[in-house]
């Protein structure tokens, strides 16, 4: 079987994977993240498109380090308002940021692509919609105590497959996607390609 990398710091990306019984390795791509989405950004390039052009970047970066492997790319971005939000640098902006997400409804674009010998050979997006429900500053501040700076580890300062969960009152999209990694689709892409078996 090819080599498979996930181009990623992830530890939820690369628990999704592992979930799935896929073997991988795990290589951070060497890119400044935020400056390359806010040159997308001022370049006037559509949010999905901007999720789209980082996963790629990142698989291609990595895949010209891995030769001969697979490399898995991924990014995700939250639109509020029609705003793309930052991932939140400390407690502080964590907690201004969910009392803005808190009663509103917010978009998660989350985009996966492969690369391999370096050139895409495949690209996938999802959306989801989050409908975050008013919350008591009761409520937040015991959510912040408990979750720490865990929550800095999310572009919403949420994990929906934790605690995080106790913020939604509805979300729809695929689930995967939302904690990261378009898994389905990503899986049933690996098997085409031949990285895993059928």
């Amino acid at each position: 079987m090819t080599r498979l990398v996930l181009a990623s710091a992830s530890t939820t990306r690369a628990r999704l994977l592992t979930n799935a019984g896929v073997v991988f390795d795990a290589v951070a791509a060497p890119l400044d993240e935020f400056a390359a989405r806010e040159s997308l950004s001022r370049d006037g390039v559509p949010s999905d498109e901007i999720a789209v052009s980082l996963a790629e970047l990142k698989a291609l970066r990595v895949s010209a380090l891995r030769p001969g492997a697979f490399v898995i790319g991924a990014d995700q971005i939250l639109i509020l308002e029609g705003e793309i939000v930052s991932r939140s640098s400390g407690i502080e902006e964590a907690r201004a940021l969910l009392r803005r997400l808190a009663g509103q409804n917010h978009e998660l674009i989350t985009a996966a692509a492969l690369a391999k010998e370096g050139a895409i050979v495949w690209r996938h997006v999802a959306r989801a919609e989050m409908q975050m429900r008013e919350i008591s500053e009761a409520f937040l501040e015991a959510y912040l105590e408990t979750q720490g700076e865990a929550v800095l580890g999310s572009v919403g300062c949420y994990h929906l497959e934790g605690v995080g969960a106790q913020l939604f009152a509805k979300t729809t999209g695929d689930y995967f996607a939302i904690l990261g990694l378009p898994l389905l689709p990503l899986l049933g892409a690996l098997r085409e390609l031949g990285a895993l078996e059928t």
